[in-house]
């Protein structure tokens, strides 16, 4: 690419970072406050950032998982849940929510609440963005806390941490099994594929594009170019200017986005398990369809939707039991890099 060009990428990406930026503070009228303890949070606490909606029976082990991680306070947006999930997250101290029934859709699925609390409350934090179906694995995480590993990060002078999103399902149909509220996910959808993921560059914004795993060989074969996408960077040291581009997928200032040793970073990486394919997907799958919230052009994903509610069996010969971050290491699905906890 010529110099010229190159500054003009350059400044098309800054101007798209304030566009982004603006958005979610224009956003900022959309949210009502439920509950807000965020005078309580302290200079080093890790925060974590998540928008829900009808999750009250992922939140007790969600919150009990993070808050022995490390996680100090979390900043919750709640966008229109009538299942109870507002009763679960009412008192808790360290739980801070906001209440919308706006339209996750136009909110860039959640990004441009999540953004302006970002903005208000993470600078000078180490900031974890996920959802209630995601659960944080990093190497060493068994004899190191969230707060050990971000220390050393931050003397390493790494300033973000990727983490590819591992689907667990079930031996067996999905919705033949059985989950209740507080009960370890792992229990019930221990398994995952331990190979056949692909990867690409991306030069616009110097990231890596991860897909493959069971919802690319099972919905998407025929079209693996349209399979979710796997790369995130869930945990960021936020800055002021800092934002996400798509979902945790990419983010702005783009340097942020080279976390993955295929790009030759040589910091650790992590992984989500991603808690997608409890049995209660199948009626989700219903629901969400009829919504469109989820997806750019939800017409699009209207195969994948009718194959999760058809209540699909993902399990082959192939499939690995979760064992722990050791397994995903020797596996080659996440780095230790330098770091030994």
């Amino acid at each position: 690419m010529s110099t010229h060009n190159s500054l003009w990428a350059a400044y098309k990406l800054r101007w798209n970072r304030r566009r982004l930026l603006w958005r979610s503070w224009r956003k900022r009228r959309q949210l009502s406050v439920v509950q807000d303890g965020t005078d309580a949070i302290q200079t080093k606490d890790i925060l974590l950032f998540c928008t829900l909606r009808n999750e009250a029976l992922r939140l007790p082990y969600f919150l009990e998982y993070y808050r022995k991680l490390g996680v100090r306070h979390f900043l919750i947006v709640d966008n229109g849940s009538d299942d109870g999930t507002a009763k679960v997250l009412q008192g808790q101290q360290d739980v801070s929510v906001w209440r919308t029934t706006d339209s996750y859709k136009l909110s860039r699925f959640g990004m441009d609440w999540l953004g302006y609390l970002q903005m208000r409350y993470g600078a000078g934090h180490w900031c974890l963005t996920v959802d209630t179906d995601e659960l944080l694995v990093y190497p060493h995480m068994d004899t190191a806390s969230l707060a050990q590993f971000t220390d050393w990060m931050t003397a390493q002078g790494h300033a973000a941490l990727g983490a590819m999103m591992l689907d667990l399902y079930p031996k067996g149909p999905v919705a033949d099994q059985s989950y209740h509220a507080g009960q370890d996910p792992l229990e019930v959808i221990p398994w995952f594929d331990g190979a056949g993921y692909r990867h690409k560059f991306q030069s616009k914004l110097r990231n890596i594009w991860l897909q493959g795993g069971p919802r690319d060989r099972v919905f998407f074969a025929q079209q693996p170019k349209r399979a979710p996408t796997l790369n995130k960077i869930p945990l960021v040291y936020w800055r002021r200017g800092y934002c996400y581009v798509t979902s945790t997928h990419q983010m702005l200032p783009r340097g942020l986005n080279h976390v993955f040793e295929q790009q030759g970073a040589t910091g650790p990486t992590g992984a989500l398990l991603h808690t997608k394919f409890l049995p209660s997907i199948v009626e989700k799958s219903a629901e969400e369809k009829q919504r469109g919230q989820h997806f750019a052009n939800s017409a699009l994903y209207e195969a994948y939707y009718d194959g999760l509610v058809n209540n699909p069996d993902f399990w082959t010969n192939s499939s690995c039991r979760y064992e722990g971050w050791q397994q995903l290491v020797a596996l080659g699905l996440i780095a230790k890099g330098t770091w030994q906890g």
